[in-house]
């Protein structure tokens, strides 16, 4: 059976002080960190342009299920998730995480 991509979103929204602060940290911080992970293919972040929640969206790629499973369990998911909770005790909420995989690109 050939591996089909995984797609991992997650959803965030902070306090709206903390915007610059915490676009600069995703940007520059956060999204190098899990980057280290061989099996992360691309990441792509969007602002939600319409006053609903969440505020941010990240988008994960993965060449596989496999691969997004062993990123979960992986040094570099734990130690991105590690600084973000010292980084950020509290004014980051993610609201969802939701994995996808593809049925068909054209």
């Amino acid at each position: 059976m050939a591996k089909k991509p995984i797609m991992n979103v997650i959803t965030t929204r902070c306090q709206p002080q903390d915007e610059p602060r915490f676009n600069k940290w995703y940007n520059e911080v956060h999204i190098p960190m899990l980057m280290k992970f061989r099996g992360v293919k691309a990441v792509a972040r969007y602002k939600v342009l319409d006053s609903q929640s969440p505020q941010y969206i990240a988008v994960y790629h993965f060449n596989s299920l496999d691969d997004f499973k062993a990123f979960g369990a992986s040094p570099e998911f734990k130690a991105a998730i590690e600084e973000m909770n010292q980084s950020w005790p509290k004014g980051i909420e993610i609201v969802s995480r939701q994995q996808s995989e593809l049925i068909q690109e054209w």
